[in-house]
């Protein structure tokens, strides 16, 4: 399995319609920073901002539209920016999700998705049925079985801070689906992190929280890509990566060539 030739090809002109476009709409940041500019000079300070803002969209986009790619020809369904959950949950489920938080906030209990999964879906058509913001998932995958998958596409070191709220959106999520029928054979929701940013080490950043349990909920790099393609999808990927990187590099130093100092020309230094 992995990626076909038509997967590669489909990857490449996404990345590179990306970066060119970033590389037209570019303009050098306004911000003055004139220590930063006399030190590393204007041109390297220029690309760096453009580095910033490539990772910003990385983040933001490129991963979630490669996932699809790569996910359509695996799965019944593929969806980004998933809204097909309903706006309904029950007042029971809420409690439930509150006291699953609580043990696990205080160290009373370890995380364990798939009783979480069980004890919330008992009761999530139960009681008062309670009118919510639509959610919106980064990543719905429906299998042939009927089994759903609902991932939210976070950065490789996500804000620690966060991590109760990750977590509570996760279980919310499964309760939200709760309150419809016919509830599928399994419904899977976690995080997928498209690279592990600790390589060679495992991605530990979350067993300190005691949040997750990893092996059911936090899908990482080959874990998350191999998932949705099968075996060396992930290496493929960076293939893919590699190739196109090098075949828009010329573009990318023309364009920075403009903020290089010229022979005989005092560099700007209040850009």
């Amino acid at each position: 399995m992995g990626l076909s030739e038509q997967q590669r090809n489909e990857i490449a002109t996404l990345l590179q319609n990306k970066i060119r476009k970033k590389l037209i709409e570019y303009s050098p940041e306004s911000q003055h920073m004139p220590f930063h500019v006399r030190l590393l000079g204007q041109d390297r300070m220029a690309l760096f901002s453009f580095i910033h803002s490539i990772n910003t969209m990385l983040g933001s986009a490129i991963f979630e539209q490669v996932a699809v790619i790569i996910a359509r020809p695996h799965f019944k369904q593929v969806i980004s920016q998933y809204k097909g959950l309903p706006d309904s949950i029950s007042e029971e489920s809420q409690r439930v999700i509150q006291r699953i938080m609580d043990n696990l906030e205080t160290g009373s209990t370890k995380p364990n998705k798939e009783a979480e999964t069980k004890s919330i879906l008992q009761v999530a058509q139960t009681g008062t049925i309670k009118r919510v913001k639509k959610p919106c998932v980064d990543l719905f995958l429906q299998t042939e079985d009927g089994s759903e998958y609902y991932f939210d596409i976070k950065t490789a070191k996500p804000n620690i801070e966060g991590f109760a709220d990750f977590k509570r959106k996760t279980l919310e999520w499964i309760a939200i689906r709760g309150t419809v029928n016919p509830l599928p054979t399994r419904i899977y929701t976690g995080l997928a992190i498209p690279y592990n940013p600790y390589e060679p080490k495992p991605y530990a950043r979350w067993t300190l929280q005691g949040m997750f349990e990893l092996s059911q909920e936090i899908k990482v790099a080959e874990e998350f890509w191999d998932f949705l393609g099968g075996k060396d999808t992930y290496s493929q990927l960076l293939e893919v990566f590699e190739q196109t990187g090098i075949q828009l590099r010329p573009e990318i130093d023309a364009r920075f060539s403009q903020f290089a100092p010229r022979q005989g020309r005092k560099e700007n230094t209040d850009a």
